[in-house]
C-alpha cells in the first residue's frame, strides 16, 4: 500500500466514524472517563489507577489491588506525577496508567494491544503523557495499522529496586517493586483492555533503554512461563540491562547497607525506619547512592536483582535454555550507544572526571577490570583481543580508547540483550542496528517517540523505520504492512538469514551479524565467572 500521511487521514476518519465513539469504561472499581482530540483523531484516558498507593506499610512492597471509586465517575483526562524521582519531584501515590487509540465503539473489533514502559535507567522517568502522546508517530504512519497505546507508571531507584536480606525477610516487601508494577499493569491490561477496544489476547510490550530493560525483565519473568500469558510480542529499543546481582550477594547488601545509613535508619529496625521516614530523606539517599558508582563498577546502582522468585536466573542463562515468555521479538540498538555511559576522560590524553580517565591503554585496562572485577586475567586478554585497540565493529572502523570501551559496554549491556532476548523468541525473530550518525542512546527515538519535523523531512526513514515497528505491533511481522517501496529492504528474519536490519541515512540494509554473534557468545561463555556480577 502507498504511504499515506495520516495527517490527510485525519478527515477521512472523522467522516466514517458513523457512532460515537465510547469515551466512558465502567470497571468493577469504578467508573472512568475519557476524552476525544479531533485534532489528533484519538480517544484516551489519561489517568486510571492501577493499584493502590504504596505508601506507608506499602512501601517497597509488591503493588495491592486499586481502590474502588467511591465518588461517581473519575475524570481520566487529568495528567498524574512520576514515582519520585532523583531530586525533588514525584509522589509515591504515583501507581496510574493512561492510554489512547483511535475511537473505538462497543461491538466493534479489538484492537491490538501496545503496552510501553519507559526508560530513564532505572532511577527516574514517567508514563504521563501530553496531547499528542508519545508513540504517537507509530500509529500515524499509517493507517494499516490499528492499535492502543498503554503506559503505565513504575517505582524507580530505591523505591521500586532496594535490594537485601531484610526486603526479603520481610512479610510486607517485596524485591523488584518496580517490575511487580510493571506486571500489575499488565494483568491490567489482560484483564480490562477490552472495555477500550483492545484485544488482551493481541499485547506487545515495548520500551526504550530502561524501558527496553523492563521489557527483558518481563521476558524472562517467572522462568519464562508467567502465567495467565500477558503479552505475546516484545520490542526492545536499546534494552539498559545492566549486571544483576543476587538480591543478598555482597554487592547488594551493601547498597541496602549504604542506604539504609545515608537515611539515618541504621540498626535492627532498619527497614520498619525506611518505611516511616520522610521521602525527600530516600530520594537524597537514592541519589548518593546512584552518584557513588558511575564509571566503575557500574554506570547506575538501582536495577533489577536476582530475588529466586520473578526473576529467577540471569539473562544469559534463561535466554540460553529458552526460557522466555514471547512468540515473536524485536531488537535493535544503535551503532555507539555505549559511549554515554563510559567516562569522557577516554576522549582526551589527560585525565578527566571523577574518578579520572584518559585515552590511554592503561587507564582502559584499569577501567575494564573495574566494570567487570570478577573477570580473570585470561578472560580480561580475550576480552581485549576481541575489542582490540585499532579493529572493526559492524558499521565502523576505529582506533580509539573511546570507541573500543563504547562498544564493550554497548555490547555487555545493550546489543548482546537484544540479541540474546531475539534468538531466544519461540516463533519469529529480528535484529536490527541504527546507524544514522551520531547514532548514540536515544538519537533514532525521533523518527518515533514524539512528532518533529524529522518525521516530514525525512520520510523514508520514518516509514521504513516507524512503520516497521507499526506493522510488528499489528501483526507480528514487520513487513507485512511494509510503507517502503522495493528498492529498500525489509527487516530480514534472524533465525532463517542470520542477518540484521540495518538503518542508515541514505536507507535500510541487511547485514550478517557474525562479528556481533561472536562477542556476545564470549559475554554469554564468561558470566558465570563474574561472581553475583551475572550478565
Amino acid at each position: 500500500m502507498a504511504f499515506v500521511p495520516l495527517l490527510c487521514i485525519i478527515s477521512l476518519f472523522t467522516l466514517t466514524v458513523l457512532s460515537e465513539p465510547t469515551l466512558t469504561a465502567q470497571l468493577d472499581y469504578g467508573t472512568f472517563q475519557g476524552a476525544y482530540s479531533a485534532e489528533h483523531n484519538i480517544s484516551y484516558w489519561m489517568k486510571i489507577p492501577f493499584a493502590a498507593p504504596p505508601t506507608g506499610e506499602n512501601r517497597f512492597r509488591a503493588p495491592q489491588p486499586p481502590i474502588a471509586i467511591q465518588n461517581g465517575t473519575y475524570n481520566s483526562t487529568q495528567p498524574y506525577d512520576f514515582c519520585p524521582q532523583r531530586t525533588v519531584n514525584g509522589t509515591e501515590d504515583c501507581l496510574y496508567l493512561g492510554l489512547y487509540g483511535r475511537p473505538w465503539t462497543t461491538g466493534q473489533t479489538l484492537k491490538p494491544v501496545v503496552v510501553v514502559f519507559y526508560g530513564g535507567a532505572f532511577i527516574q522517568g514517567g508514563g504521563s503523557f501530553t496531547i499528542p502522546p508519545a508513540g504517537y508517530p507509530v500509529l500515524n504512519v499509517s493507517s494499516q495499522n490499528d492499535f492502543i497505546f498503554v503506559y503505565p507508571n513504575y517505582r524507580v531507584n530505591a523505591f521500586g529496586f532496594l535490594p537485601g536480606r531484610e526486603i526479603a525477610d520481610d512479610r510486607n516487601s517485596d524485591l523488584n517493586p518496580g517490575l511487580l508494577d510493571q506486571q500489575a499493569a499488565l494483568r491490567w491490561t489482560n484483564k480490562y483492555i477490552s472495555q477500550f477496544g483492545g484485544d488482551p489476547k493481541n499485547v506487545s510490550i515495548w520500551g526504550q533503554s530502561a524501558g527496553a530493560g523492563s521489557v527483558v525483565a518481563q521476558v524472562i519473568a517467572n522462568g519464562g512461563n508467567t502465567q495467565p500469558r500477558l503479552f505475546s510480542k516484545a520490542l526492545a529499543s536499546s534494552p539498559f540491562w545492566p549486571k544483576t546481582y543476587h538480591y543478598d550477594s555482597p554487592e547488594a547488601q551493601s547498597i541496602y547497607d549504604r542506604f539504609a545509613e545515608l537515611a539515618g535508619c541504621t540498626g535492627p529496625d532498619s527497614l520498619k525506619c525506611l518505611k516511616s521516614v520522610d521521602v525527600q530523606t530516600l530520594r537524597d539517599a537514592s541519589l548518593q547512592i546512584s552518584a557513588s558508582h558511575t564509571y566503575n563498577t557500574s554506570s547506575y546502582t538501582w536495577a533489577p536483582v536476582i530475588d529466586g522468585d520473578f526473576l529467577r536466573e540471569p539473562l544469559t542463562t534463561a535466554t540460553s535454555r529458552g526460557a522466555v515468555n514471547i512468540d515473536h521479538e524485536f531488537g535493535m540498538y544503535n551503532l555507539h550507544e555505549g559511549e554515554n555511559f563510559i567516562p569522557p576522560g577516554f576522549q582526551n590524553s589527560t585525565g578527566a572526571g571523577s574518578p579520572p580517565f584518559n585515552s590511554s591503554q592503561t587507564s582502559f585496562k584499569n577501567w575494564l577490570k573495574g566494570y567487570l572485577p570478577g573477570l580473570t586475567t585470561e578472560d580480561l586478554n580475550e576480552a581485549k583481543h576481541l575489542y582490540p585497540p585499532s579493529g572493526t565493529a559492524e558499521e565502523l572502523t576505529y582506533n580509539t580508547t573511546y570507541i573500543r570501551a563504547g562498544l564493550i559496554y554497548r555490547d555487555t549491556v545493550l546489543a548482546c540483550p537484544a540479541l540474546w532476548m531475539a534468538r531466544a523468541s519461540r516463533n519469529t525473530s529480528y535484529l536490527g542496528e541504527y546507524v544514522i550518525s551520531p547514532a548514540k542512546h536515544g538519537d533514532d527515538t525521533k523518527y518515533w517517540n514524539r512528532p518533529n519535523p524529522i518525521q516530514q523531512t525525512d520520510p523514508l526513514i520514518y516509514q521504513g523505520y516507524a512503520g516497521a515497528f507499526a506493522s510488528f505491533f499489528q501483526t507480528g511481522d514487520p513487513n507485512a504492512h511494509k510503507l517502503t517501496d522495493e528498492s529498500q529492504p525489509g527487516v530480514p528474519e534472524l533465525g532463517e538469514t542470520g542477518e540484521q536490519f540495518v538503518v542508515r541515512a541514505e536507507g535500510f540494509g541487511n547485514e550478517g551479524i557474525g562479528t556481533l554473534e561472536r562477542r556476545c557468545a564470549f559475554w554469554t561463555g564468561v558470566g558465570g565467572e563474574i561472581a553475583d556480577l551475572r550478565l
